[in-house]
């Protein structure tokens, strides 16, 4: 009887253990994904400022700005899910990125002081956000691992603990950059 209740408890004890560190893990993914809210709450912010300047040195197209702008409060409402907001975080990265391109045209705009601080504090901004993107995938891989590999599946499957997708880079994104086109513009 008293070995019975050493062993019943010793699996209670692991038990526990494989319970806490699932939860510790889990909490671990949702605190790298807002770390990337947050990243993107400022390149959001970003956006008014950078069109705003943009619009006052260039005849661009303004259906960009407006697609950038739409796609801004779109993120911003608050009513998109963690998948879609990493869908418009792909197609607002896209946009600047030709945005900033087509820039290259407008020789005063690109010596404005408050444009090249912009610019700046728009690539420092994509600097952290992809170090944000890192934590994330790295936090997805040790819970994903955790729930997936023995004993952790046994716990995580009666638990009901499911997989988290890691960030992907969108398809554009992984196409070779050519010199030649980017001096051709």
């Amino acid at each position: 009887m008293i070995i019975a209740i050493i062993v019943i408890g010793f699996l209670l004890l692991i038990g526990i253990f494989f319970y806490n560190s699932l939860i510790g893990k889990k909490n671990q993914v949702t605190n790298a994904f807002s770390a990337i809210d947050v990243m993107l709450k400022k390149r959001f912010d970003l956006i008014p400022n950078l069109v705003e300047v943009v619009k006052q040195y260039t005849n661009y197209e303004q259906s960009t700005l407006t697609k950038i702008v739409e796609l801004r409060a779109k993120a911003t409402s608050g009513t998109v899910s963690d998948a879609e907001k990493a869908q418009i975080d792909a197609q607002l990265g896209s946009s600047v990125k030709g945005l900033m391109l087509n820039i290259e045209n407008y020789p005063d705009l690109k010596a404005n002081t408050n444009f090249i601080n912009l610019q700046t504090t728009w690539t420092e901004s994509e600097e952290q956000i992809a170090a944000a993107r890192r934590t994330y995938n790295s936090a997805v891989t040790d819970y994903n691992n955790a729930i997936m590999m023995f004993p952790g599946s046994l716990f995580a499957g009666m638990l009901n603990f499911q997989p988290q997708p890691v960030l992907e880079t969108a398809v554009e994104e992984r196409k070779n950059i050519s010199a030649k086109e980017l001096f051709n513009n």
